[in-house]
């Protein structure tokens, strides 16, 4: 698989919405167990990209076959802080796609002047926890009992990456 990283455009949309879908039935790595209509869907990327936060989407030819983005929080006090959201569909991990998206996103978060990134992993998602930290970002606690899929609950351990003075923009 030969795949380039690029920021997400209209004409990825209906392709991310697959795989979007595709990643949410797994129901390990989602908030998701399946895609929201394909409209909502456009609404929720065309926010994002309209509002210059980071959308990235990696692309096996015109295939999405991840993304990563970085969304607003919602509060006057809290307009320095993005949610992190990456997923890959199965056949795209292992292959350093993760690196590369969250690379993207965390570059273009500190250019939008962000300065906290944070997210939430399942505590059995031990391939995605190593590389947030690998990449810097640091655990912030355990949310116990933050997911339920189908009855069984599940912990999630928040983390955060925050912009070091030196990349500070203000």
């Amino acid at each position: 698989m030969n795949c380039t990283v690029e920021p997400t455009a209209e004409p990825h949309f209906e392709s991310l919405h697959r795989a979007l879908d595709i990643v949410a039935r797994e129901k390990k790595y989602l908030a998701l167990t399946q895609a929201p209509p394909l409209a909502k869907s456009i609404d929720f990327y065309r926010g994002v990209i309209s509002s210059d936060f980071p959308h990235f989407v990696a692309l096996d030819g015109d295939r999405v076959v991840g993304w990563c983005d970085v969304s607003p929080v919602f509060g006057h006090s809290r307009q320095h802080v993005g949610v992190l959201g990456i997923a890959l569909v199965p056949e795209a991990r292992g292959l350093g796609l993760g690196t590369r998206l969250l690379q993207a996103a965390i570059g273009k978060s500190w250019e939008r002047g962000l300065t906290r990134i944070e997210l939430s992993v399942r505590a059995d998602n031990a391939p995605a926890r190593m590389l947030y930290e690998r990449l810097g970002f640091e655990h912030e606690g355990l949310l116990r009992r933050a997911v339920r899929i189908d009855g069984a609950y599940l912990d999630c351990h928040a983390m955060a990456l925050l912009r070091q003075p030196e990349q500070a923009l203000d």
